[in-house]
Formats: C-alpha cells, sequence, structure tokens
C-alpha cells in the first residue's frame, strides 16, 4: 500500500529528500510525473491515462506534505522501509488504508517510474 502524511504533519520536511521516487511534495506545491524519475514527454500510466509527464498536477494538500499515491512505492527496490516513516519525528507518515498494494505491484511501478 502507499502511504499517507496524517494532518498531525508539522511541516518540518524531513521526509521530502528521502523519497527515492520524489512522491512527497509541501502542501500547495503542484507535482509532476517527470519529478525524480525517468518519465518524460507523453506517457501512458498503468491505468491506460495518457499524460504529459512534464504538466503540473494540482497539490493533494494545500496545508501539509503530501504523498501521491501513484508514485509511491513504500521504497520497495531501493530500500527495506518506507524512508519517509523511518526519519519522520512525529509518526504521520502512516500505511494508507484507501491504497492497499501488492509488493509486486509496487515493485512494478518502480520499475514504471525509473524505466527499469
Amino acid at each position: 500500500m502507499a502511504i499517507i502524511i496524517t494532518d498531525e504533519c508539522i511541516n518540518c520536511g524531513a521526509c521530502e529528500p528521502e523519497c527515492p521516487n520524489t512522491a512527497i511534495y509541501e502542501g500547495a506545491d503542484d507535482w509532476r510525473w517527470k519529478d525524480g524519475t525517468k518519465l518524460s514527454g507523453k506517457i501512458v500510466l498503468p491505468d491506460g491515462t495518457e499524460i504529459d509527464s512534464d504538466d503540473a498536477q494540482t497539490p493533494i494538500s494545500d496545508d501539509i506534505y503530501y504523498i501521491v499515491p501513484g508514485k509511491c512505492t513504500e521504497c520497495k527496490g531501493f530500500h527495506e522501509e518506507p524512508q519517509c516513516a523511518a526519519v519522520c519525528p512525529v509518526d504521520c507518515c502512516v500505511p494508507d488504508d484507501d491504497h492497499v498494494e501488492s509488493e509486486e505491484l509496487l515493485l512494478e511501478r518502480q520499475a514504471f517510474l525509473h524505466n527499469e
């Protein structure tokens, strides 16, 4: 499953540089599929949606740091545990029950994001 940042977030920013997929953004910041990945130009997402990876996407939160579920791999393929949760001083990076995913799917996403 993906990780979510709860509203207990103190906006310290410790999690953001730890994400190998650049799936974590500061509240109100636009995000892009290309950020921290090897995606570029027009792409087809695993769900079949065609997009331009350079296009700015709407922030998921305006107030606190947030994680883009479609870019989160729980650090599979990079680390033994989600690094955001490991460094969070208030334990607000927790499993997202709305995005339960298998390890196989997370590894497939990692391969998609990084063209492996």
